[in-house]
């Protein structure tokens, strides 16, 4: 039983070593740009995002290792999904139990769906902050404006302004994305074990 949490300890640990190295690239102050305003709002936006996505999957992650402890002891607790399906499949042949595991693989994917959905949203919201950053820098190219040279200058500001909003928000969201798709791969392996350990429980206490 030393092992019992160990889907917990495998998160723990991934989100503790990335969260490491992001507090080690803020100290080195590669950040810095990203924390004006304007991008700080945009990539605020996808934190919080984020930050929701994987406060689920870690609920979810909590969920599927207190189901497998109670698996491994050999006596689900009543009402538990374990439980369920295996009052569900008293008496039922073969072809009734195959609808069953089909149902219940269902029910777990559609479980963890939801992570991956949010994981996919990171990028689209960096894109769309893409969109803004070259709205904000095409908005500033103006041909009249190009004739003195005092006012090349906010024109250039300006430009790469946008760019800077476009490139810091396109770069949040796909390593956001990354974090939290590994998240739930960690999640989705738990699930599968989470299926198996379920379907041979009911398999064996069919046989008893």
């Amino acid at each position: 039983m030393e092992f019992r949490y160990l889907l917990v300890a495998r998160f723990t640990l991934f989100n503790l070593m990335f969260a490491s190295i992001l507090l080690a690239v803020y100290i080195e102050g590669w950040l810095d740009g990203m924390l004006v305003p304007k991008t700080i709002e945009l990539v605020g936006v996808i934190v919080v995002v984020f930050i929701y996505g994987l406060a689920m999957c870690g609920v979810k992650i909590w969920q599927t290792s207190v189901e497998l402890n109670d698996i491994k002891t050999g006596k689900p607790p009543g009402g538990s999904r374990a439980a369920r399906y295996i009052q569900s499949i008293y008496g039922n042949d073969s072809d009734g139990r195959a609808v069953l595991m089909s149902a219940l693989r269902a029910k777990l994917i559609n479980r963890i769906t939801v992570i991956r959905h949010i994981a996919n949203s990171l990028v689209f919201l960096g894109l769309i902050g893409t969109v803004i950053g070259f709205i904000i820098a095409l908005s500033a190219v103006d041909p009249n404006a190009t004739a003195s040279a005092d006012t090349v200058a906010p024109v250039i500001g300006r430009l790469i302004g946008g760019m800077s909003i476009a490139l810091y928000t396109t770069l949040v969201g796909a390593i956001l994305h990354l974090w939290l798709i590994v998240n739930h791969r960690i999640l989705s392996t738990g699930t599968v074990n989470l299926y198996s350990a379920i379907v041979d429980l009911g398999e064996n206490r069919g046989r008893d």
